[in-house]
């Protein structure tokens, strides 16, 4: 049975570009990338007359991704260039990338987001969950009405990024579905470090003590 898709957004989940300017966040690193030749999804010329760009990445959250239960998957306008520039960092193998073409950046009239219709596709009924910082009720709506299959729109607060509260989301998603139909029988067994042991538990294993926070986050089944 295939392992539902994880969707990765970048700046926001992975990289939280809205935290204080001034510090970098505990526990990650300062990758300083190159915007000279048009890519990370801008236009050509525009990239080439800005300063590099910076990226706060925390390299454990690769592990923790990695132990999840999901096959993993760029959902970014970082495309391709995530795994030449972030995987490594993050301790990722090159993954699949969806590509946005000619969407990119490309507001929809009925105000759902560009990404969702291409994830959608992308997944063709396939569960998968997605993290962003931009989703909204219109993205819930269309997944519903869309997708065949189970789906977690999950928000991240890009002041944070990825945290404990989330990760268990991500955890519990994928245990819901390995029940049977029927309810019964056991969950799936938990990636390691992941046990349910005590509040601090499986988190604090991989990063030290973290301040708890859950962000509103929806599921979608169908």
């Amino acid at each position: 049975m295939n392992r539902p898709l994880l969707f990765l957004d970048v700046d926001g989940p992975l990289n939280p570009y809205a935290a204080k300017p001034e510090k970098c966040p505990e526990g990650y690193t300062t990758l300083r990338v190159p915007q000279d030749s048009g890519t990370l999804g801008e236009p050509r010329g525009l990239s080439a007359r800005r300063r590099p760009l910076r990226v706060w990445l925390n390299p454990e959250h690769g592990r923790i991704l990695l132990q999840l239960g999901y096959e993993l998957c760029w959902a970014t306008t970082w495309m391709d260039d995530a795994n030449r520039w972030l995987a490594p960092v993050l301790g990722l193998p090159e993954i699949p990338f969806v590509d946005f073409g000619d969407v990119l950046f490309q507001d929809r009239p009925d105000g759902v987001h560009w990404k969702t219709g291409p994830l959608v596709d992308y997944a063709n009924g396939r569960p998968f969950a997605w993290v962003d910082d931009e989703q909204s009720d219109l993205d819930q709506a269309y997944v519903t009405a869309h997708h065949r299959g189970r789906g977690l729109l999950h928000h991240v607060n890009p002041r944070f990024g990825l945290r404990e509260g989330d990760f268990r989301t991500l955890t519990d998603f994928v245990q819901k579905g390995a029940l049977p139909r029927t309810g019964k029988g056991p969950l799936a067994e938990r990636p390691a470090g992941l046990a349910p042991a005590s509040p601090t538990g499986w988190w604090t294993s991989f990063l030290g003590p973290q301040t708890r926070d859950s962000d509103p986050r929806t599921e979608v089944a169908s």
